[in-house]
């Protein structure tokens, strides 16, 4: 902190004469500031550190190798001591094979081949086709699906749903009073005593077991009965009948929730079909994994912030506070996009082009707005399906199911694609644990 800024604090306390308790607070505040300050370096000074350019630096920023924050004047962006000095001790320790394979597991190193999805700055892309575009040009997630799974010719939804849940199951299945994830990964084993193996089956066959699960799936995730109907369709007509405004939202965030490269759940569902397991097995994999809070189970804390922040006395006030404690913001921020979620941003356009929910989307774009000058962090998918929720009065788990009914799609391609390889992924681990005895290992 600059003389002329600490002369600032002083002067209150000099004209007000003020106790020496006060003088201990605001010499407080100064410490704290001058820490704070000292603990953040400027974009330049983090180059030099590392040894890099600036297009590198972007680099580390967007594979979530460094956070940025905002820089004094809230135009640069500045980095923790603290972040920069860890980074630059990895650089030292070198980056062999071991190194590389474990950066490669956290958003670093590609570690397969896909011809499935390709993330850009612009969003994802399915097949060398924009998601983003896709919404806007009417794409339903069965659309998404047969793109996603290289139909080609074929269309796997031809075939009928089955007229009920078979018999043990049935239960399970219609019963509402389950959370959404535990009553679908109960019964999805189930369905598999139904159909023959999918690994064995020709692709053609194993595209149609795909289909019957992508709706099997969303019917689960609300305890509904089997249906033909599209997805969004299924679960539009279980919240809001009649809303066909709202069923084009729900086409929308299926489409753009579908498919998102490597993430945790689609990674799970690769390495359980690499054994040869069915496709329901993969899915009840993908659907394991989405339920963590660093991943699907996300929308239900970013839904948690906004409820809290609307019922605050002062969003803005709200939302700085948290964020000046250290709390992080649910919802906000994407190491892969660090310029702002394409995904999010569509969703959140099309729910402001609702003129009947202009009321509540208003107070979400101030939630909105406040955690982005606190921060500088931009709204990510989960703010997007949670503030789509909030705005039309569904609860938190709506989110989820959402994020679950499309994200399906992107699993089952991931597993089917895994099965047309036949290879099965096993990862080495890098042993960092105690020694063996050598003279016992001898004996």
């Amino acid at each position: 902190m600059a003389a002329a800024e600490v002369g600032e604090w002083y002067a209150p306390l000099l004209q007000h004469n003020l106790a020496p308790s006060h003088w201990l607070i605001n010499l407080d505040r100064i410490n704290q500031s001058i820490s704070m300050e000292a603990d953040l370096l400027s974009a330049q000074e983090t180059c030099h550190l590392l040894g890099i350019s600036q297009a590198t630096l972007y680099a580390y920023v967007s594979r979530g190798l460094l956070e940025s924050r905002p820089g004094a004047d809230h135009r640069s962006r500045a980095y923790r001591r603290q972040d920069v000095e860890k980074l630059l001790q990895r650089k030292r320790e070198g980056r062999g094979a071991a190194r590389g394979a474990a950066q490669s597991l956290d958003r670093g190193l590609p570690v397969m081949e896909t011809r499935i999805s390709l993330i850009r700055h612009d969003g994802p892309y399915y097949r060398g086709q924009s998601a983003v575009a896709a919404v806007r040009a009417g794409a339903t997630l069965e659309h998404t699906a047969r793109l996603l799974w290289d139909c080609s010719e074929q269309d796997p939804f031809l075939q009928p749903p089955l007229p009920e849940w078979p018999a043990p199951a049935d239960r399970i299945a219609s019963d509402a009073s389950l959370p959404p994830l535990e009553r679908t990964l109960s019964v999805i084993p189930l369905l598999a005593l139904q159909v023959r193996h999918s690994f064995n089956s020709s692709p053609a066959i194993r595209r149609e077991i795909a289909a019957s699960l992508l709706r099997q799936n969303a019917a689960l995730l609300i305890a509904a009965a089997p249906s033909d109907q599209p997805v969004h369709e299924i679960l539009a007509q279980h919240w809001c009948p009649g809303d066909a405004a709202f069923a084009q939202l729900v086409r929308a965030a299926l489409v753009l929730c579908a498919d998102h490269e490597l993430n945790v759940s689609a990674f799970a569902a690769r390495v359980v079909a690499s054994t040869g397991a069915h496709l329901h097995a993969t899915v009840c994999s993908g659907l394991a994994a989405l339920s963590g809070p660093r991943h699907g189970g996300a929308t239900a804390r970013a839904y948690a912030l906004i409820d809290d922040a609307l019922q605050a006395t002062s969003t803005s006030t709200f939302i700085a506070s948290r964020w000046q404690r250290g709390d992080e913001l649910p919802g906000f921020g994407h190491a892969l996009y660090p310029d702002g979620v394409p995904r999010a941003a569509e969703l959140l356009r099309m729910l402001r082009e609702q003129p009947a929910h202009a009321s509540a989307m208003q107070r979400i774009d101030a939630l909105l707005h406040a955690a982005q000058d606190a921060s500088g962090q931009h709204p990510n998918v989960d703010f997007a399906l949670a503030s789509l929720c909030h705005v039309y009065a569904l609860p938190a788990s709506a989110a989820l199911v959402l994020f679950a009914a499309g994200r399906l799609a992107g699993w089952l391609a991931h597993a089917l694609e895994q099965q047309a390889l036949g290879k099965l992924i096993r990862p080495r681990a890098s042993y960092t644990g105690i020694e063996p005895d050598h003279a016992l290992a001898a004996e």
